[in-house]
């Protein structure tokens, strides 16, 4: 889609990005998801490793977070990702990929070592270089993950943040 500019967030843009991710984490039983709350929460804490946008015309139509996380075997700079929203009338058009190649761009150039999610392995993720790493559970669930650079994904226990536990 022609006219997308990707930034990082500006503190104006906390409101759209609320009102973005309750739009696209809305459930199909019409009850709101609470992405929106997780990322104000992670803002409030001063927790969020990353916010980028997309914007087109002027309007916020995708987020990306990240927050840090904490690895049992004590390595540092591992970043999770998430959550990442796009609103319904701009799914399809590349968008979400975007942010995610760039906000990944953006911790890797900040020193980041690498990034999990926790999804189902989707072309998305795949294409952007994730693959499932055994080693690196959440509760013992592998994560995708994409080390950054010469790096190799560690073998250890992740936690997340406080506010993004049970999310």
């Amino acid at each position: 889609m022609e006219g997308i500019v990707y930034r990082p967030a500006a503190e104006a843009d906390a409101d759209a990005i609320e009102v973005l991710t309750l739009v696209a984490y809305f459930q199909a039983d019409g009850a709101p998801g609470v992405a929106h709350e997780v990322i104000a929460a992670l803002r409030q804490a001063g927790a969020l490793s990353l916010s980028w946008v997309a914007e087109h015309d002027g309007y916020i139509v995708g987020h990306l977070a990240a927050s840090p996380v904490t690895l049992s075997d004590g390595g540092r700079g591992w970043h999770a990702l998430g959550p990442l929203a796009v609103g319904p009338g701009h799914r399809g058009h590349g968008i979400g990929g975007a942010l995610l190649r760039q906000g990944m761009a953006a911790l890797s150039a900040a020193g980041a070592a690498g990034c999990v999610v926790q999804a189902e392995q989707t072309s998305l993720f795949r294409s952007a270089g994730f693959a499932p790493e055994p080693g690196l559970t959440l509760d013992g669930a592998v994560l995708l993950a994409c080390a950054f650079g010469d790096r190799l994904p560690p073998l250890a226990e992740v936690q997340l943040h406080p506010l993004l536990a049970g999310s």
